[in-house]
C-alpha cells in the first residue's frame, strides 16, 4: 500500500475545515463505529466547490452508501436533485433519515437496486458520481455516458485505491480501477484529471 497523502498534510487541512454541521458528524460517528467508507470531509469539501461551480440541476449517484457524499452534494445545490442509489436497503432508509431530519429533503430522491440500471432511467445528468465496486467502474461509464448531459462532469472516488494502481498489486478492483482511469484519460469524449487527495478523486468533464 502507498500512501496517497501523508497523514500530517491530512490532518492540517482537515483542521482547517468548519465543523459546523451535527449531521456530518454523526455520519462520521456511524461510519468510524461500522467502519463503513465515506469520502470523508476533505472530498465532500472538494465536491461541494465543483457543485457550486457547476450548478447542476441533476447529481445522480452510483453507490450512495448511507447518503454521505449526497448530503455533501444536496448541502451546495441551489436547486435541482440528487439521486440516491444503492443495493442495500437499510443504507438507503439510512440516508431517508438523514435527509428528512435536515432542511434537503426535497432535494433527495432515493432508490434501492443494481445503480447501473437503475442510473439508467435518467438522462441530462448534470453530475454523475461513481462509487460502487471497483470493478464496475468501466461498465459505469460505459453505461452512463449516454445518459450525461453537455458539459456533464464525472467524479469517481477511490480512483487511486489505496497506491495499489501505482504497484503490483493485480486483484480485480485494483485492475479494475486502472482500466477505468486509462479509459477515462484516452477517451476523446472526457477531458480528466486525478485529485491526490484522501483516496484519490477522478474530475472528468465531457466535451465530446
Amino acid at each position: 500500500m502507498i500512501p496517497v497523502t501523508d497523514p500530517r498534510i491530512e490532518k492540517y487541512l482537515l483542521s482547517l475545515l468548519p465543523d459546523d454541521d451535527p449531521l456530518l458528524r454523526e455520519m462520521e460517528r456511524i461510519a468510524r463505529e461500522k467502519g463503513f467508507p465515506i469520502i470523508d470531509r476533505l472530498v465532500g469539501r472538494f465536491i461541494s466547490l465543483l457543485v457550486r461551480i457547476k450548478n447542476p440541476q441533476l447529481v445522480v449517484e452510483l453507490g450512495s452508501g448511507f447518503g454521505y457524499s449526497a448530503y455533501w452534494f444536496a448541502r451546495a445545490m441551489n436547486r435541482g436533485k440528487v439521486v440516491l442509489i444503492d443495493y442495500d436497503e437499510s443504507n438507503i432508509d439510512y440516508a431517508r433519515g438523514i435527509f428528512e431530519g435536515s432542511a434537503l429533503a426535497p432535494q433527495a430522491e432515493f432508490h434501492v437496486g443494481d445503480a447501473l440500471i437503475v442510473g439508467q432511467q435518467y438522462h441530462d445528468i448534470d453530475i454523475l458520481f461513481i462509487d460502487i465496486d471497483k470493478y464496475q467502474y468501466l461498465d459505469a461509464v460505459a453505461a452512463m455516458k449516454p445518459h450525461l448531459a453537455k458539459d456533464a462532469l464525472v467524479i469517481a472516488d477511490n480512483t487511486l485505491w489505496y497506491g495499489k494502481v501505482a504497484d503490483r498489486e493485480n486483484d480485480l478492483d485494483t485492475m479494475g480501477i486502472r482500466a477505468f482511469n486509462q479509459q477515462m484519460f484516452r477517451d476523446r469524449d472526457f477531458f480528466s484529471t486525478i485529485i491526490p487527495l484522501r483516496d484519490g478523486v477522478l474530475v472528468s468533464q465531457k466535451i465530446g
